[in-house]
């Protein structure tokens, strides 16, 4: 059934756009992200531009974390302190990564940006959890005890520490805003929750146990992505309200999915399959950049807008 995206001016399957909100929403709920990571990139496959998948995908997160962060507030795996300090961070950042796509967007080219950047993210990311995650499977199997992750490092020697009972952690509250603040960013000019790049910083920076970390980061997310979506709608007027709907549908039923899978799966798993898919969905940005130059640089006419 053919629908038409009045914002992104095509025509795709109403079905398509169902399945693909499910199937991240389940990702979502399995491992704290907001999945805009690969949904987005999603989108540009099936021919949506970029400045549109960007701002209605930010809108779609925001539903299938709601959801995700409801099975977690069940199960008490939220730390809401922590979660208002790193939101606290991003929403500055949201703010800044708005700015810096409508001036982007003004030049024209926001759309190489956008690619540009899952590229490199997606690559470094899925490559870092990838690795740490097969030593950590290698080590569980030879029956060695897999070495807990140190405790104290340079973080603890900053200021301004605040106690989060719920992690279990006394730490500064600068590198959790410094997180949030990156995570902002990320979510106004990639359309992202951000939550991939949240996860690992908050296991391996911040040192928070695993079982917190998702709903701790799909918390911050709701809020992070409801706000860059709000400045996205009033400022560039690329929200696809009846995409944003389909995708919505999808999500919020996939997500309450994924957190029962989650829930049976070991952390190990869980990262080494996320990491599997970054590194997939950057395979094929890559691929796209590289075999389509002339989609690279656009020459205007000159004297024309």
């Amino acid at each position: 059934m053919q629908i038409y995206l009045p914002i992104a001016e095509v025509s795709v399957n109403a079905f398509l756009l169902l399945g693909l909100g499910g199937m991240v929403g389940v990702l979502s709920g399995m491992f704290g992200v907001g999945g805009g990571f690969l949904m987005t990139p999603l989108l540009f496959f099936i021919g949506i531009p970029p400045a549109v998948a960007v701002a209605t995908e930010a809108n779609q997160i925001v539903a299938s974390s709601f959801s995700g962060v409801l099975a977690h507030l069940r199960r008490k795996t939220v730390d809401l302190r922590m979660g208002t300090v790193l939101l606290v961070g991003g929403l500055a950042g949201a703010a800044v990564g708005v700015i810096l796509f409508n001036y982007l967007k003004s030049l024209g080219q926001v759309d190489l940006l956008v690619r540009l950047c899952y590229v490199v993210f997606l690559g470094v990311i899925g490559g870092m959890m990838f690795f740490e995650s097969l030593r950590a499977i290698r080590q569980t199997r030879s029956g060695k005890v897999v070495a807990k992750r140190k405790k104290h490092n340079w973080i603890h020697g900053l200021p301004l520490k605040m106690r989060f009972r719920t992690s279990g952690l006394y730490i500064s509250v600068i590198p959790p805003v410094l997180v949030g603040v990156a995570v902002g960013i990320l979510a106004a000019i990639m359309g992202v929750g951000g939550g991939f790049i949240m996860v690992p910083a908050m296991i391996y920076l911040l040192g928070m146990p695993t079982k917190v970390v998702v709903g701790t980061s799909l918390f911050q997310i709701i809020f992070v992505t409801a706000f860059t979506t709000m400045l996205h709608a009033t400022t560039n007027f690329t929200v696809d309200v009846v995409l944003a709907v389909l995708l919505l549908v999808g999500g919020v039923i996939g997500a309450q999915v994924g957190t029962q899978i989650g829930t049976r799966m070991k952390a190990e798993q869980l990262r080494i399959l996320l990491a599997l898919m970054v590194l997939v969905v950057c395979f094929k940005l890559a691929l796209d950049l590289l075999l389509q130059p002339s989609e690279i640089y656009s020459i205007a006419a000159p004297g024309g807008h």
